[in-house]
């Protein structure tokens, strides 16, 4: 078995409005059923995936908020890469009225139309944070603190490797998540900019084709994938 991890991103990936079809998740089922470890890496805060997720057990670890947190679903126990944004931000954030703002354990989101008040807001306290944009949100986070730093954390507590980690993703923020990985698979449905430095592009967009991945990969550790057209290396 090569490929012993599968990373994948939530939103629009496995999930659509926030909903795992439960074909998706015999999928999932079946990749954790071949021996493989599952790993969740979303921009969500850990609320805010509950509210829409009942399954997390399903994943041997998540990783939360952009990176920022690494939780083990099994203990509840949480391993965070930096500290929450300074109350000063959020005040300073609210008195100007932006909305809406979702305060996780480190990470404070927002709209990505609101990114010039933030961005102001954080020079002007003289704030050490960066600013990461997926799609239609804007997320505020510690420096270094992306998807990839917080898989890394997650295949270590694991005592896997990116060499042997598959992950899957569809927006800007899983760019850093790619780079992380043995092999990079964009959904069809991915920007462009991360179809542009995957591995493979799925022929499916989101769920149909995790579910195109998973069989691949239960079933022969992604040679028909790797070997089709779409695909750009061999990890």
């Amino acid at each position: 078995m090569r490929y012993r991890v599968l990373a994948t991103d939530y939103d629009r990936t496995i999930a659509l409005n926030g909903v795992v079809p439960e074909a998706t998740r015999e999928a999932l089922r079946e990749v954790r059923a071949s021996g493989r470890r599952l790993v969740l890496v979303t921009g969500r805060t850990l609320a805010e995936l509950l509210d829409v997720f009942d399954d997390i057990a399903l994943f041997h670890l998540l990783v939360i908020e952009n990176g920022a947190v690494v939780r083990d679903p099994a203990s509840g126990e949480d391993t965070a890469l930096g500290g929450p944004v300074p109350p000063a931000l959020v005040d300073d954030l609210k008195r100007q009225g932006v909305e809406p703002l979702v305060l996780g354990s480190v990470i404070c989101s927002t709209a990505l139309p609101n990114q010039r008040p933030v961005a102001e807001a954080v020079r002007r306290l003289g704030l050490d944070l960066q600013l990461s944009i997926n799609r239609d949100s804007l997320m505020i986070l510690p420096p270094g603190v992306d998807k990839a730093a917080g898989l890394r954390v997650a295949l270590d507590e694991l005592g896997e490797t990116a060499a042997a980690t598959v992950a899957v993703g569809d927006g800007e923020n899983d760019l850093s998540l790619l780079t992380c990985a043995g092999v990079a698979v964009a959904v069809e449905n991915a920007v462009d900019p991360l179809k542009a430095i995957a591995d493979v592009v799925l022929e499916e967009p989101g769920m149909a084709g995790i579910r195109d991945l998973c069989a691949s990969l239960v079933h022969g550790d992604l040679a028909g994938l790797l070997d089709a057209p779409q695909a750009r290396r061999a990890g």
